[in-house]
């Protein structure tokens, strides 16, 4: 380069301040303009999104005439949610494992007070002809409006380290917490795209990291992992897909561990490499966590009625 050529590669590649009147410094004092911005975008943003949440609110979903399917309704959330659906206006088809149990009976008192909204049934989610009898139940009794959403709140846990457990559990829980799932979700499919309607699945945090009982972690990560695609190959249709601390208190889900039963359940191998000093360690420790958990289930029971009957849910889930 020549000293000009020189000063001119340098000013070009941003060494040296471009000259007053030129392109590149009227082009530096728009981007100096926008930079200057950013402060009051950013106090904006939130009363943007603020405005966004209420108009995406405002427009709730009209509750008569609309069909909600729920597994796992003998207790907890289920059980919570359908009454809470119930109350709201829904067609409710709380399915329950035990129909004659407590929990069933409960329901069957409020349906009791509003023949024809609330119906019981046997629904084993590990059966392919209890997922398939639920189904016809709901198109011989479908409202005016169709069917409007699948709750998969049935699940199964327990405590244990990888080695404690057998066989015949890991397949237990897989066809409960997994395939169930899966299994009603494949059945109500077509009218979940006919009514463009609503799925929700209860994951847990558990999906991310184990405190002892991994083979729930487990179960829970797939879950999630089948809502990811599900959530994609729905949008389409019109569906929408939701998945949403520590709640084990609210439910009957996990009950506390005992040191001593688990001792007993172990097979010899085990009890060679563990003692019992250290299965009653992580059992107090287990029990710990359990026993800091919420009882308040409504909380959960909220975010699922917020993903049956408002937009803002997967909006959010979809954007962000």
């Amino acid at each position: 380069y020549s000293r000009r050529g020189l000063s001119r590669a340098v000013q070009r590649d941003n060494y040296l301040p471009a000259a007053a009147g030129s392109p590149r410094a009227r082009t530096a004092r728009r981007r100096g303009g926008m930079w200057a911005a950013a402060p009051l975008l950013l106090l904006l943003l939130p009363l943007l999104l603020l405005g966004r949440r209420w108009r995406r609110e405002a427009a709730a979903l009209e509750p008569a005439g609309r069909a909600v399917l729920i597994t796992g309704c003998d207790s907890g959330f289920g059980h919570l949610l359908a009454l809470r659906l119930h109350r709201l206006g829904f067609t409710v088809f709380a399915g329950c494992l035990c129909p004659g149990g407590e929990g069933a009976r409960r329901l069957q008192r409020e349906a009791a007070a509003d023949a024809g909204r609330m119906r019981v049934l046997r629904l084993d989610v590990t059966r392919g002809r209890d997922v398939l009898a639920a189904k016809e139940l709901v198109l011989s009794h479908l409202p005016e409006r169709g069917f409007w959403g699948l709750v998969n709140n049935a699940g199964i846990s327990t405590f244990g380290e990888t080695g404690w457990l057998p066989m015949e559990k890991y397949e237990k829980f897989a066809d409960v917490n997994l395939l169930g799932s899966i299994r009603t979700t494949l059945a109500f499919l077509p009218l979940l795209r006919k009514y463009k309607g609503r799925i929700v699945f209860m994951s847990s945090i558990i999906a991310y990291f184990t405190l002892g009982n991994g083979i729930y972690s487990m179960t829970k990560a797939a879950i999630e992992k089948f809502c990811d695609a599900l959530r994609l190959e729905m949008k389409k249709f019109g569906v929408q897909v939701s998945d949403p601390g520590n709640y084990a208190r609210s439910t009957k889900i996990q009950p506390p561990v005992s040191a001593e039963e688990i001792w007993n359940e172990l097979s010899e191998e085990e009890k060679a490499v563990y003692n019992k000093e250290y299965i009653q360690e992580r059992a107090d420790f287990f029990n710990n966590i359990l026993s800091k958990g919420s009882t308040n289930g409504n909380e959960v029971v909220d975010a699922m009625v917020d993903a049956l009957v408002k937009t803002l849910v997967t909006y959010i889930y979809d954007n962000f």
